[in-house]
Parts: structure tokens; C-alpha cells; sequence
């Protein structure tokens, strides 16, 4: 274990490189965006089918 941890700190020191901030910061947004409109589709199907549920169990009570 101790191997794979020395093995893995010198893999990102040496072979690691991270991209520029602006490069960084856009992708951040795209990903940003991209989580809320995941969020809200879930929210609106989740929120859809709750209600066809109880439209179902209405209909089939009363």
C-alpha cells in the first residue's frame, strides 16, 4: 500500500501537468451549466411522474 501511495504522488508530480486557469475556469462553467440543467430535467421527469402517479391512484380510488 505504502508502494502504491509513493508510486502515485511521483506519477502526479512528474507526469501530471494541469491546464491554464482560463482554460480551467471555462470548463468549470460548462460543467456548472451543464449539472443545473441535468438537476432540472431530473426535477421536471421526477416531478411529472409524481403526478401521473396520483393522477393514476385518484382514478383508480375514487
Amino acid at each position: 500500500m505504502i508502494t502504491y501511495i509513493k508510486e502515485s504522488y511521483l506519477e502526479l508530480k512528474n507526469h501530471v501537468t494541469l491546464p491554464p486557469r482560463a482554460e480551467s475556469t471555462n470548463l468549470m462553467v460548462v460543467v456548472a451549466v451543464f449539472s443545473i440543467l441535468f438537476a432540472l430535467a431530473t426535477w421536471g421527469v421526477d416531478s411529472l411522474f409524481g403526478k401521473l402517479i396520483q393522477f393514476y391512484f385518484k382514478k383508480l380510488i375514487g
